[in-house]
């Protein structure tokens, strides 16, 4: 039975694998190749979608146009409604016609028009405009078409293809021009849902990208057997292209959002002021300098977001989104999990300042170092903060969390690095995502939890302050100096007979080099 496993698995990653390689090569570009592609399989799965709902009213009504085309009988199963040539079965019958092109540009435009929750999503005047030769196009309708739910039985299939081209469009985009920025790996998204556990409430992201925060959510719910419906997802991202994206990738799995009716940046503009939430998961651009986009210091001073706190500077807005997460925290329950540079661990200055008053007004709950290339678009390692803004005992999903009120848990996963994929990129395993989570709710829970050396540790208020405030948990986690284990007597022993089977050797090979000069009558004695 695993082994058939795994066959259909390899299947499909070949069918994928195909469809990126359909458009290389293209005028379009990268960014343009993952559009096209992730356009049409938004086609193939919305057409999907909609032919099962039909096949379900058939059953129930028979073949009634009235029923059949009846708008909300769609729409109130989650489920796109498509017009005859905007429909999945259309662009396949059409794919070797010479304006494929411009069949599938006006199914996109047809479908947004027709389903307003879709407005300003999807491409526009697109594949016509993409510099393909038609061939191209219909090779890339052939492979989309055989990713099929009825042939590959994958609990979440439109999951996995959407995230296999997230992840491998930005493994290729590389680290330039903030490219691969809109996918954050899977492994650390599934890590942070299952530390905060957004059960019920409303999740946030101020930076949405792709929205695998959202997503992650949601299959957080769903894998501990919780209602979907208690979710409300709510977010905002700047990049148009990404925006869409996250639109498309939530509109296709039916998950309700509200993302603002445009792409904007956060700090230019919050599009949902004075919204307070129970849940954070985020990724923000790692020492974004705000003054570069023509974010003022005057347009911070005086910005309600910080107050009771410092103002952040435009230089580098590491704690300008600390501070903007933590404003939009219920201040009974919330907490957040977010990503950050290891240098806001110990950053100086004003960001020092603002880092004192978090700990002083004690927010943060843990912080946890990740390995080094686990991200695609940086190679360095990044931590995982964890702010709460109840640290005090309760009940929380069947656990009695003890009073952690002045204490910071501080974990170390730099050398947890063993698990390698595409050639040199780190992913967590499931077990050691259940490890990670083990470590924090014992520590939650537990009066007489233990550290463990190179690994984690539990830190006071006090502590903390006598290390200026730093929160690098290299300065609280014990070391272990390796070289003192070290038994040096037997270590030279072993050295030294290894030496003496080298000049053991070297002795030998020289006298047979002698001998072979001698044997030609040019002794070297």
């Amino acid at each position: 039975m695993a082994k058939k496993a795994t066959t259909t698995e390899q299947s499909l990653e070949s069918i994928m694998w195909n469809c990126r390689n359909a458009l290389r090569g293209t005028v379009g570009g990268n960014d343009k190749n993952r559009d096209a592609v992730m356009g049409l399989v938004f086609l193939k799965f919305a057409g999907d979608k909609f032919d099962k709902r039909r096949k379900e009213i058939t059953e129930q009504y028979g073949e009634v146009p009235a029923f059949l085309e009846k708008k909300s009988f769609y729409l109130s199963e989650n489920v796109f409604y498509l017009n005859e040539t905007s429909r999945w079965s259309h662009i396949v019958t059409n794919a070797s016609a010479d304006d494929i092109a411009v069949i599938i540009d006006k199914a996109m435009k047809d479908i947004e028009d027709g389903n307003p929750p879709l407005k300003g999503t999807l491409p526009q005047n697109f594949y016509a405009t993409l510099g393909t030769r038609p061939e191209q196009v219909k090779m890339l309708i052939d492979e989309v078409n055989k990713i099929d739910e009825k042939r590959f039985h994958d609990r979440d299939l439109i999951g996995r293809v959407y995230e296999y081209f997230l992840q491998v469009f930005a493994i290729d985009s590389g680290t330039s021009n903030e490219k691969g920025e809109y996918y954050t790996p899977s492994s650390i998204v599934q890590l942070i849902a299952e530390l905060i556990e957004p059960y019920e409430g409303v999740v946030y992201d101020p930076c949405c990208g792709s929205a695998g925060m959202f997503v992650s959510s949601i299959k957080f719910v769903e894998r501990h057997n919780g209602n979907r419906s208690k979710i409300s997802i709510v977010g905002q991202e700047r990049i148009p292209d990404t925006w869409r994206l996250a639109k498309m990738n939530l509109a296709i799995r039916g998950i309700a959002h509200n993302l603002g009716e445009r792409n904007e940046s956060t700090f230019a503009e919050d599009l949902h002021k004075d919204k307070k939430v129970d849940f954070i998961m985020a990724n923000p651009p790692f020492n974004l300098k705000l003054n570069a986009q023509g974010v003022t210091q005057d347009k911070l001073n005086g910005d309600p977001r910080w107050d009771g706190y410092t103002t952040p500077p435009v230089s580098n807005a590491n704690y300008a989104w600390i501070l903007h997460m933590l404003s939009k925290l219920d201040v009974t329950n919330g907490i957040a999990g977010f990503l950050l540079a290891n240098g806001a661990l110990n950053a100086d200055g004003v960001e020092g300042d603002i880092r004192r008053e978090l700990i002083e007004n004690d927010k943060v709950e843990a912080i946890i170092v990740l390995p080094r290339e686990m991200f695609y678009s940086t190679d360095i390692s990044v931590t995982l903060w964890i702010l709460n803004n109840n640290k005090k005992s309760r009940s929380l999903n069947g656990r009695q969390l003890r009073n952690r009120q002045d204490e910071v848990l501080f974990v170390d996963l730099r050398r947890w690095n063993e698990n390698i994929y595409e050639k040199k990129y780190i992913q967590f395993s499931d077990e050691q995502i259940d490890a990670i989570k083990k470590i924090y709710t014992e520590w939650q829970t537990n009066e007489n939890f233990e550290a463990v050396p190179e690994l984690c540790c539990s830190a006071t208020k006090a502590e903390i302050a006598a290390q200026r405030y730093s929160l690098a948990p290299s300065k609280y986690i014990e070391f272990i100096d390796h070289d003192l284990e070290i038994d040096y007597a037997s270590e030279m022993a072993r050295i030294q007979g290894e030496m003496r089977e080298v000049l053991k050797a070297e002795k030998k090979s020289q006298a047979m080099l002698e001998e072979a000069f001698r044997g030609i009558g040019y002794g070297i004695d």
